[in-house]
């Protein structure tokens, strides 16, 4: 399938512009709207793999936009810089997810998205941001997450958070422990939130990420590629949203 891809740029309430990454497939129109996909990047930013992540969704006939969460179309492939940036983030969740919010107003927006089909994925420090969307309540169906950090910006609650979850973890994941998944699970089994736990064999943190030994070996940091497991948890997660999205 054919696709188109553009920038979508959005102001921040502290006039910040973020410069997120569309992909939609050619016969997505204002007539043909289409289920849309948010995702949440690593703490690298919009850098080639949540680029190719969004054409792959719009190839299986998403819609999707890699979300510029540090503004600016800021990115790196230093890990020291990228968690400078992280913690900014985390030091101030109510902006973090303020814009959140603002991009998934803007994406829904678009004529060819259908603002009531939306779900959103997350990748490691994008996990926790594509969770936490849905614990303050956004419109989303269903969130899957790759070795996705679950820690909470608030606990969820039942009836705000609605949408089902994936989530997909390495067990030789050294970064996100299984203590951390189990108190996932336990949050959202006290807010009755139907989810999934996909638990990877030989898989590290950044599992699903080509570069993720390239980065590795650049910063000193325990990241590997898993080509099974990242296969077998894209194919759920495109399952999973198709169900969903329907």
């Amino acid at each position: 399938m054919t696709i188109k891809t553009y920038e979508l740029p959005s102001i921040s309430n502290n006039g910040v512009e973020l410069r997120s990454y569309v992909a939609l497939p050619e016969n997505a129109s204002d007539d043909n709207p289409v289920a849309g996909i948010l995702v949440a990047p690593e703490w690298w930013g919009v850098v080639e793999h949540p680029r190719q992540v969004v054409e792959k969704l719009a190839k299986a006939g998403f819609a999707a936009v890699a979300m510029d969460v540090y503004g600016e179309g800021k990115l790196t492939t230093d890990a020291a810089q990228a968690n400078e940036w992280m913690e900014q983030m985390l030091a101030d969740q109510d902006m973090l997810m303020a814009r959140c919010q603002q991009i998934l107003s803007d994406f829904s927006d678009q004529m060819a998205v259908d603002a009531n089909r939306l779900g959103a994925i997350g990748y490691c420090f994008g996990g926790k941001i594509a969770l936490d969307m849905a614990r303050e309540g956004m419109p989303l169906k269903a969130v899957a997450t790759f070795h996705g950090n679950p820690t909470p910006k608030q606990a969820a609650e039942k009836g705000k958070f609605t949408a089902k979850v994936l989530f997909a973890h390495g067990r030789d994941d050294s970064m996100v422990s299984l203590e951390a998944v189990d108190g996932l699970k336990q949050e959202l089994d006290n807010a009755e939130v139907q989810y999934t736990i996909d638990i990877y064999d030989n898989a590290k943190h950044g599992f699903t990420n080509p570069n993720a030994d390239k980065r590795a070996a650049e910063n000193g940091v325990d990241l590997g590629y898993n080509e099974t497991a990242a296969k077998e948890s894209w194919d759920k997660m495109i399952e999973f949203m198709r169900s969903n999205l329907a």
